[in-house]
């Protein structure tokens, strides 16, 4: 398991150019996208990843940020979280995509399709209803909470909402989505100091989060800070 290996596999990876088929990239890039999970599985430990995203070279980083998103758990968050802040903008990136992945997942094998099920489901109340459950016996599992809260911001049940963002920043201390969802609520709950205040964590979390920023922006001018 060397560097060259990883950064090896991620180059197979198809790249769009001007005039390529959108269905036929799209296939190619599944199926090259599988290929590459299934050999990351096989060859390398979550802590070989882990190491590489923090200390290998800009193409390594990529890649090792990228597979995290197959094959890492919830004890590969604070190095993806760190990875936000990188000088490379696909490894910042793959970051986010794989930090929501894993998030997704959770600690046990069963929360993920779980919380798949309970999202199948075009019923709001009936999705709230399976999280409800979910949450009695997962009550850990911050990404339950996230995906509630943005079931109850659907129903414009903003208090609610609010608590479940709070909840699973609790549980998940870098879950920009959650901040950022709390920072939402807060302005629907015309509640703008608290708004500016959330959306603040949310980029303290993950800078890149280009519509926070301007929401920061135009809260400090109607603020005057």
């Amino acid at each position: 398991m060397t560097i060259p290996l990883l950064v090896e596999s991620f180059a197979k990876l198809p790249q769009p150019r001007p005039g390529d088929d959108p269905d036929l990239l799209q296939a190619g890039i599944q199926a090259a996208m599988r290929e590459f999970r299934d050999e990351v599985r096989e060859k390398y430990t979550e802590g070989t990843l882990q190491r590489l995203l923090a200390d290998g070279d800009d193409l390594a980083r990529r890649a090792a940020a990228l597979a995290l998103g197959f094959a890492g758990s919830m004890q590969s968050g604070p190095a993806l979280a760190a990875a936000l802040k990188d000088d490379d903008a696909l490894v910042r990136q793959f970051a986010a995509e794989s930090l929501r992945e894993v998030w997704l997942r959770g600690d046990e094998a069963d929360h993920g399709p779980r919380l798949q099920q309970a999202l199948a489901t075009s019923d709001h109340a009936r999705a709230i209803a399976a999280l409800d459950a979910l949450i009695r016996e997962a009550p850990d599992f911050a990404e339950a909470y996230n995906q509630r809260a943005a079931l109850y911001f659907q129903r414009s049940e903003f208090r609610r909402s609010a608590a479940d963002c709070e909840a699973a920043l609790r549980l998940n201390p870098a879950h920009f989505g959650a901040a950022a969802g709390l920072g939402q609520c807060h302005l629907k709950m015309n509640r703008p100091r608290a708004a500016l205040r959330a959306f603040r964590q949310a980029l303290a979390i993950h800078p890149g989060l280009d519509e926070v920023r301007e929401a920061v922006r135009e809260l400090e001018a109607a603020l005057g800070e």
